[in-house]
């Protein structure tokens, strides 16, 4: 996990299965690399006091770091979706795609340095079952956290689509660059799932109990 990302108690932990609720057979009743996936558990709201919904990042802080972010072209993975997800918190109440990038935005916003490029996935098409591959520059929609959204009008109050978010970080000043790269869910509701097969690129990373693997995208 990315430590400094986590908020409360959460889960992110490589894990066998999930093998599909009962009578689910064929490929979506099992992780579609090798036998394993993420297992992601955070809580939502859970008491009258204004709660600190829980939070996690699993990612990769060193082998993205300084790449330039108009080098993103495939993204997405697979997700383990419940039904029991969905009644928390809607059918879009998923796991998101986040990248902690620098902006590197054009005077006079040159000092915006920091922002977290995140998807927000659609409604998965089933539930209880695995999902096929999820094209996140093809589907859902994606925003801009702090001072980069506004100026770049792709926040969280107004989000874009893939093209519309990487042409507004080409806003002529330095290229925008790669902090890191994660897979997350929060702080919003209760979701207890599992993601496999997250591509970037052409690298798919293939979740399994003992690591993770590489394969090359096909």
């Amino acid at each position: 996990m990315i430590t400094r990302n986590t908020i409360g108690s959460p889960v992110a932990e490589l894990r066998n299965g999930p093998f599909g609720s009962f009578g689910v057979l064929g490929p979506e009743g099992r992780p579609p690399y090798g036998r394993g996936s993420l297992g992601i558990e955070v809580s939502g709201s859970t008491t009258t006091a204004p709660a600190p919904n829980e939070k996690v990042d699993f990612g990769n802080e060193v082998d993205f770091f300084s790449r330039p972010v108009s080098g993103l072209k495939e993204v997405g993975f697979h997700v383990f979706q419940t039904g029991e997800n969905v009644t928390y918190g809607g059918p879009t109440n998923m796991p998101n795609i986040r990248f902690e990038i620098d902006p590197n935005l054009a005077a006079p916003n040159a000092g915006v340095n920091y922002s977290t490029l995140v998807w927000v996935p659609a409604a998965a098409p089933v539930t209880n079952r695995w999902t096929d591959y999820l094209d996140a520059t093809e589907t859902g929609t994606w925003f801009l956290t702090g001072a980069a959204g506004g100026l770049t009008n792709c926040e969280q109050s107004d989000l874009c689509d893939f093209d519309t978010v990487m042409a507004a970080l080409q806003d002529g000043g330095d290229p925008a660059t790669l902090y890191s790269a994660a897979v997350g869910k929060g702080r919003d509701y209760m979701w207890i799932g599992a993601v496999d097969g997250l591509r970037i690129n052409e690298t798919i990373y293939d979740f399994e109990p003992w690591g993770v693997r590489t394969h090359p995208a096909t």
